[in-house]
């Protein structure tokens, strides 16, 4: 066989399995295989063996020197576009004020939003594409990007169409979420139920028309978007052809997890203080837990029931959450890090849920999050002998190699 590209000597394989979203005790049942070789061609996996490759030819060659090989990370939930930042809020935090409290004096997304308006397209696609290389040294190489800093439609569609050129002209594969009700804009505080026909009547049907976005999503808590409201705006991009997410149960549980389960949304994200019957809910309805460890930590906020989620067969994936306020960190391997730390998360849960389930969270795990024949490959190369040492240490940079579609698009 002559491959495109062939990796040997590769001391640990550890992947997740199949095409689905994986819960409760399978969420922890991964392929461990030493002594591996992996043969790419046409950018996918096409052989795995173990021992020596016999017969095998390869336009390039990779020796992986006895360390761990995983596939790419997934990072499910990031706020990837945006002007500004806000490290003037850090001492607000500090002194414990409340994040609903600064968005009520004007902070908070309202802050970004401002800074959002003013920068040109031009400007936040360099910052952009800035921030996706960083993330690609640290092993993302698929990645979700919500709009929600514009809350208009002009400013809106900037966003997502700088997610579209980038998606074309990096090796960081990006999906779209419209979320214009991500906070109701100053111009609109006297007026939201404007704003909410604003959006389900003109912003939405421009989306899908032009086909800038593949999900909806809504902040579902107290001050934001009520449960009802949450309702009727993801119910008008379900008939538009947009999936459903939600941000629930982040700061109150006001039912967003619960409604999650009832429209059978895609994903639940956040859930820091999901009920009981919001996790019922969420595993009658078949929605993913998409979990976002590093906001906890960064804003000393509880950590999300993850256990009690696993327990009762819901899917848990964990992300990033990169955004400018709650928590301006854009390493996957921190938030998986920390999901193990916090969470106490296996370190083969913990692997599923920043891959294969990740990737079921923004409707990619037909071609990304696992190391299996037929699928992409986005594959990594750790410094790292096993799966438990990347759990072990934390802090730093534990990749070494970076393959996307069968190309290395980072290497140390």
């Amino acid at each position: 066989m002559k491959a495109q590209l062939l990796i040997k000597n590769i001391g640990m394989l550890a992947t997740a399995c199949g095409n689905a979203a994986k819960s409760g005790q399978e969420q922890g049942e991964i392929s461990i295989q030493e002594n591996v070789w992996i043969a790419v061609d046409d950018g996918k996996i096409a052989q795995i063996g173990q021992g020596e490759p016999e017969n095998m030819e390869a336009e390039q060659v990779i020796d992986a020197q006895k360390r761990l090989v995983t596939a790419g990370l997934v990072d499910a939930h990031t706020h990837l576009v945006f002007g500004g930042w806000r490290e003037n809020e850090l001492a607000l935090k500090l002194h414990g004020v409340p994040y609903l409290d600064i968005l009520a004096q004007g902070g908070g997304i309202l802050s970004t939003v401002r800074s959002t308006r003013a920068a040109s397209e031009e400007e936040l696609r360099e910052k952009t594409a800035a921030a996706l290389d960083e993330m690609l040294a640290l092993g993302t190489t698929t990645c979700e990007a919500k709009s929600g800093y514009g809350l208009n439609l002009e400013n809106e569609c900037k966003q997502l169409r700088v997610v579209q050129r980038l998606n074309e002209s990096q090796p960081v594969e990006l999906v779209s979420t419209f979320m214009a009700a991500h906070a109701v804009p100053e111009e609109y505080k006297n007026n939201r139920e404007a704003y909410i026909d604003q959006i389900i009547n003109q912003m939405l049907p421009y989306v899908a028309e032009h086909k800038l976005a593949k999900y909806c999503d809504v902040f579902c808590e107290t001050g934001v978007f009520s449960t009802e409201e949450s309702k009727r705006i993801l119910l008008a991009a379900k008939e538009l052809g947009l999936e459903a997410k939600i941000h629930a149960d982040e700061i109150d549980p006001i039912g967003g997890s619960v409604l999650a389960g009832e429209i059978s949304a895609v994903s639940a994200e956040h859930l820091i203080v999901c009920p009981p019957e919001g996790i019922a809910s969420m595993a009658k309805g078949g929605t993913i837990a998409c979990l976002l460890p590093a906001t906890s930590f960064y804003l000393g906020a509880t950590f999300a029931p993850a256990r009690d989620m696993i327990n009762a067969g819901v899917p848990v994936a964990v992300a990033s959450d990169f955004n400018p306020g709650s928590t301006p960190n854009l390493s996957l391997q921190l938030a998986m890090n920390i999901a193990c730390f916090k969470y106490r998360m296996t370190p083969e849960e913990v692997l599923t849920a920043a891959t294969l389930n990740a990737a079921a969270a923004i409707g990619c795990a037909d071609k990304v999050g696992t190391v299996e024949c037929g699928k992409q490959a986005d594959l990594l190369i750790w410094n790292a002998p096993n799966l438990n040492y990347i759990f072990y240490r934390y802090g730093n940079n534990q990749v070494d190699t970076v393959i996307k579609k069968g190309r290395i698009v980072k290497s140390k």
